[in-house]
């Protein structure tokens, strides 16, 4: 039943051969040169390199030298339909996923108006099916508004496709309110993920409250605001056995707290962000807007806690939190920009060349991280095998670009990683069988068409 709660526009079913790729899979073992042919869509051979052929017309890419692996999942993304397509489309959204090497990507409810109605996630998934270039889910509201005071039709709405619930750009402040949705929870079924903030203690905060914060003369946001909600929603989660997910935590106090209620045995799960495991406020000293977010960047610890957390499991995936603004909301000056950066095209690139490059994490580790994320709501986690769909990403580790160089795909321009070298560039994306990004670098021949 999950597969039917992804939506996505009419394509072609991929009749590909990929020869010679590094093929990464840590899911199924598979860590060597390999030629993989998609036949109608479907994974239908793996051989060793030079070994499987298709008939005459089948596109061909020679990949030696490139790796492929399961293309990405995001959980966490924004695009801002209804009613904002100004900062970025259905369409538009999808295709920057497509770009970054993504099969499948989770938006958030936060939208205008709010996701809180099974009128408006019907037309949100008719938008879906008529528009997004890869299969695309949808999360519900928590909350009527997102305000807070009143439960949604959960149920109603679950059964109108809603993968999970969210109230993501806005905290659960009551208690009673977040206990409420989880024993609701029990009937609607679904994850419940959380956007963790307490608003007394962030109020006026636009970045990380420390040494930073403080020689800039700006208003900061503690630790705490953040890592005192984990610890007091996974205690809730646990007392309900409900199943809940963090959603982009930042500070070491929030990984502490997330590790202690799962070793207590709360049903309970947590991602990682490309920004907050590679960049910190010593960034965002020149007030760059691009790197205002919430959660903020944090301290160097904070990094490394975040870091730890996603090499030991604690953290089950990494997600983007793509949150597209217009330039024109993005240029003013630093305290009244709005939060959020996009992050589709960018992903794997900055993980990589942040992470991996240096040795701080595996490859094989980050490949299983960003494509974790759909089995949180139940969705099917892409793999390299035969039979399977063909959801697959081929990357060449070696190349490197300019973000932002050569423009993007999103409508919006607000990327924390615009004007950085980054390695690990993708060449080609196929999601749920069928090519959905293809670069001149991929080098298909005889491919006319990209669905």
């Amino acid at each position: 039943m999950a597969e039917t709660r992804l939506h996505r526009r009419p394509a072609r079913p991929a009749e590909l051969l990929i020869r010679g790729a590094h093929v990464l899979d840590p899911r199924t073992g598979i860590d060597a040169p390999h030629d993989v042919l998609i036949r109608a869509g479907t994974i239908a051979e793996l051989g060793a390199p030079g070994t499987l052929s298709g008939s005459s017309e089948t596109p061909t890419t020679e990949a030696a030298g490139r790796h492929l692996f399961p293309a990405f999942v995001d959980p966490h993304v924004h695009l801002r339909t209804p009613g904002q397509e100004y900062k970025e489309s259905v369409e538009t959204g999808t295709a920057a996923a497509a770009a970054g090497g993504f099969c499948q990507v989770i938006a958030m409810p936060n939208t205008a108006p709010t996701v809180d109605q099974v009128s408006v996630l019907d037309a949100l998934i008719g938008i879906a099916r008529e528009q997004a270039v890869v299969p695309t889910g949808f999360l519900a509201a928590i909350t009527v508004g997102l305000q807070g005071r009143e439960l949604t039709e959960m149920a109603a709405l679950a059964e109108a496709g809603a993968l999970g619930f969210t109230d993501d750009g806005r905290p659960l402040v009551s208690a009673g309110m977040l206990r409420r949705a989880l024993q609701y929870q029990r009937l609607a079924g679904g994850v419940i993920a959380l956007h963790e903030e307490d608003p007394a203690l962030s109020g006026d905060g636009v970045m990380h409250e420390g040494a930073v914060s403080a020689r800039l003369g700006v208003a900061g946001i503690p630790s705490i605001s953040e890592s005192t909600y984990v610890a007091r929603d996974a205690a809730i989660a646990r007392h309900e056995d409900a199943r809940v997910h963090f959603q982009h935590l930042s500070a070491a106090e929030s990984v502490e707290a997330l590790a202690a209620a799962r070793a207590a045995g709360a049903r309970v799960s947590g991602e990682a962000t490309p920004h907050h495991l590679t960049l910190t406020d010593e960034d965002v000293r020149g007030l760059d807007s691009n790197l205002k977010m919430n959660p903020p960047l944090r301290a160097e610890a904070d990094r490394r806690a975040v870091i730890e957390g996603l090499r030991s499991g604690v953290l089950e995936c990494i997600a983007t939190d793509h949150a597209p603004h217009a330039t024109h909301e993005k240029e003013v000056p630093f305290e009244q920009a709005p939060m959020g950066t996009t992050g589709l095209e960018t992903a794997f690139a900055a993980v990589y060349s942040g992470l991996v490059q240096p040795g701080v994490l595996p490859l094989a580790l980050v490949v299983e991280r960003m494509t974790a994320g759909g089995g949180l709501y139940g969705l099917p986690i892409p793999r390299i095998a035969v039979g399977e769909p063909a959801n697959v990403v081929l990357v060449d580790l070696e190349r490197d670009r300019v973000v932002g160089e050569g423009g993007y795909a999103s409508r919006s321009q607000n990327c924390c990683f615009d004007g950085r070298r980054l390695s690990g560039v993708v060449e080609l994306t196929v999601a749920a069988g069928s090519v959905v990004f293809a670069s001149r670098d991929a080098g298909i021949t005889t491919l006319t068409e990209v669905s």
